[in-house]
């Protein structure tokens, strides 16, 4: 009630121009939130209820995974069902207002009001979760296929999924994000709970989401070679643009699910790939097949196979040769921007330099695209190459076994203040994401499998900076034990140890989870956890806080909670600091590799599984976001170098002896083990000599 309102009372009980020495409001407030889920109340308890009423609160729909884990807890959701969900959220607010009018110490009136304000919010999603294993074979309208090139023949492809794996398709949407959300697998080892579950931000937008490619895309053989393709279809009993007519009978077709590409023949996906002169691949087809298909072929045959198709040596064949050969070179355009690192390869620039001649050759006019491409090629490689020529330089002077050899200086000299510290942590870990190839992940995978006497030098170069970026982990490691360990007095390893507490604390606010973790295990490390006197004058509870977030039990449950609100910030963030995402990448890998080896390439048809291919490109596309993030903060030069260069000790054993001189052996296990350790460094030392 205003001041004016109470005015007014008072006057209307005591009369006009009586005055009001004293009020005293009063109100009560009550909030009531009800949850109802096909009926049935839920409560809204636990990270999941948090992350549910905070995303209803900002007016989106909930990830799927959280409404699906709330729906088990309750007891809703038991088994792989057809799901319509309907959320309903009623906040009721009641606003009770009491005025009390007295007079000479006696009341003389009291009046109230009451206000309640309602507020409603619903929404309904519709969900199929089904094993596709034991679905029913589809009629003939829900599974289509596109032409294969011509002279492939055979039959007996099928939607049927035999590699074990779930798929959660939705019926409103074709969209990857939608329809391939949840594609998991039964058989051990399983990606469910993994970061791969649920890669859609909170507030429901499909940013950087893989549309389906479309497929009422016309027969490849048919744009290239006009009429003849059409009659040659006509003789088939099929229309091109109709390719619900074609059955999927045919072994070179591509298959569709519900609208999504599932599976097809390499052959034809390859084919599917190719540009003519009024169709161009979809984008998200393109990254998908590219980062997957060196599981099957390696890029300067794949290259090699696209010139074949192109028929660009027979121009009489192709209708509009200007926009083909402008599809041309925006295909080499996307390949060359996407994977840069595939053209290191001499075999692969082989091919490039031939197909560009014949562009130009046939199309004058594109000629100043060609040379753009080939420069910001060019420039990419170059920076790739002083990267490794740096990477070298500081991996043959940065290792050693002995304490004696250890720099002088110590970091918190250099760089005082904890926070600028993570700050440097952090451009070095941006700056080398930067370098990461999306390709090296799976080519990781495909080097796993190929035999060693079929393996080349510039193979095995295609993983090189994916696994710089780990060993840069064990050395930030290994640098933390090391700036505990090579302190004698206790004084200066408490202050060591406070001090990297809280620099993995600013790594954390800064969403820097990769430095956060190596600084954590560093911290952990035998010879660092054994100090027990050491510890003893540490405050632990920062520390514990942290070990809590980067916890391993349920598959890094917490931290991947953490990492999900930290791409959420990311996702609205307007201030640049706020945009980082920095992912504890060992992890990363690990999910990766185990979505590689729990779902089949191929299944028993022999077709590619491209539903493996889309969830790869899926989590893929999630780290090329991350990694193109520019580090906002300052660059100071020398704390980069200092913690890239300087010298650490190298494994555990020279950390040992170095723990064992701060604090003497306490049991005889560790008397032995230090007899053991000085003898061995000793005879190393004689022999040497």
């Amino acid at each position: 009630m205003e001041d004016h309102e109470i005015q007014e009372t008072v006057e209307s009980i005591l009369g006009k121009g009586a005055k009001v020495v004293d009020c005293e409001k009063r109100s009560c407030i009550r909030e009531e939130e009800v949850l109802l889920v096909n009926g049935c109340p839920v409560s809204l308890d636990g990270d999941t209820g948090n992350a549910i009423r905070t995303a209803l609160l900002q007016g989106v729909t909930p990830p799927c995974d959280l409404l699906n884990e709330l729906l088990v807890r309750a007891g809703i959701l038991k088994a792989p069902v057809k799901l319509e969900t309907s959320l309903s959220v009623k906040s009721s607010v009641v606003t009770k207002e009491n005025v009390s009018v007295s007079k000479d110490g006696h009341v003389v009136d009291e009046r109230s009001r009451e206000v309640k304000e309602d507020n409603f919010y619903s929404s309904t999603t519709s969900e199929v979760w089904e094993p596709v294993r034991r679905a029913p074979v589809p009629p003939a309208n829900t599974l289509a296929a596109v032409q294969a090139p011509k002279g492939v023949r055979g039959g007996g492809a099928t939607s049927s999924n035999s590699s074990g794996c779930w798929s959660a398709l939705t019926g409103d949407d074709v969209d990857l994000t939608n329809g391939l959300e949840n594609l998991s697998c039964a058989s051990t080892p399983t990606i469910f709970g993994t970061v791969a579950s649920d890669q859609t931000p909170k507030d429901g937008s499909s940013r950087r989401s893989l549309p389906q490619t479309p497929q009422s895309a016309k027969s490849f053989s048919t744009l290239i070679n006009g009429p003849i393709g059409d009659a040659a279809a006509s003789e088939s009993g099929g229309s091109l643009d109709s390719v619900h007519d074609i059955q999927p009978s045919d072994e070179n077709a591509l298959v569709y699910k519900d609208g999504n590409l599932v599976s097809g023949p390499l052959d034809a996906l390859l084919q599917h790939m190719v540009p003519t002169s009024d169709y161009f691949p979809d984008r998200a087809y393109l990254f998908a097949f590219l980062l997957s298909a060196r599981l099957f072929i390696k890029p300067h045959e794949l290259l090699g196979q696209v010139c074949q198709r192109c028929h660009i040596h027979k121009p009489e064949s192709i209708t509009a040769p200007a926009q083909f050969v402008r599809h041309i070179v925006q295909l080499l355009a996307e390949w060359t921007e996407t994977f840069p690192y595939d053209f290191r390869d001499e075999r692969v620039m082989a091919h490039v330099r031939e197909l560009t001649q014949q562009c130009v050759a046939l199309e004058p006019t594109v000629r100043r695209e060609v040379s753009q491409l080939l420069q910001n090629l060019l420039h990419r490689l170059t920076a790739l190459e002083q990267y490794e020529e740096f990477l070298q330089r500081i991996n043959s002077e940065t290792a050693t076994p002995n304490i004696e050899s250890l720099n002088v200086s110590d970091i918190t000299e250099l760089c005082p203040s904890p926070e600028k510290l993570a700050q440097q942590l952090t451009h070095i870990e941006l700056e080398r994401l930067s370098f990461i190839g999306p390709e090296e992940f799976v080519q990781a995978f495909a080097k796993e499998n190929t035999k060693p006497e079929t393996t080349s030098f510039r193979d095995l170069k295609k993983t090189r900076n994916l696994e710089s970026y780990v060993q840069w982990f064990n050395r930030l490691s290994y640098f933390v034990a090391t700036e505990v360990c090579k302190h004698v007095k206790k004084k200066a390893r408490v202050r060591a140890v406070e001090y990297w507490v809280e620099v993995a604390r600013e790594c954390f606010n800064i969403g820097n989870f990769n430095s956060l973790m190596g600084i954590i295990a560093g911290l952990n490390m035998s010879p660092v956890s054994r100090l027990k006197k050491t510890w003893a004058k540490v405050s632990s509870g920062k520390f514990a806080i942290l070990e809590h977030q980067m916890d391993p039990s349920s598959n890094f449950s917490s931290y991947r909670s953490t990492l999900k609100a930290a791409m959420w910030r990311s996702a609205g963030a307007t201030d640049e600091r706020q945009r980082i995402v920095i992912p504890f990448f060992s992890l990363l890998v690990k999910d990766l590799y185990f979505l590689n080896e729990g779902c089949a390439s191929k299944l028993p048809s022999g077709h590619v599984n491209f539903e493996k291919c889309w969830q790869l490109a899926k989590q893929v596309t999630e780290f090329i976001a991350w990694k193109q993030v520019a580090c906002p903060f300052a660059k100071d030069a020398k704390v980069t170098n200092f913690l890239q260069s300087t010298t650490v000790l190298s494994d555990e054993k020279a950390l040992a002896i170095a723990s064992f001189e701060c604090e003497p052996p306490e049991n005889s296990f560790e008397k032995e083990r230090y007899k053991n350790l000085k003898a061995e460094i000793n005879g190393t030392t004689s022999s040497t000599t």
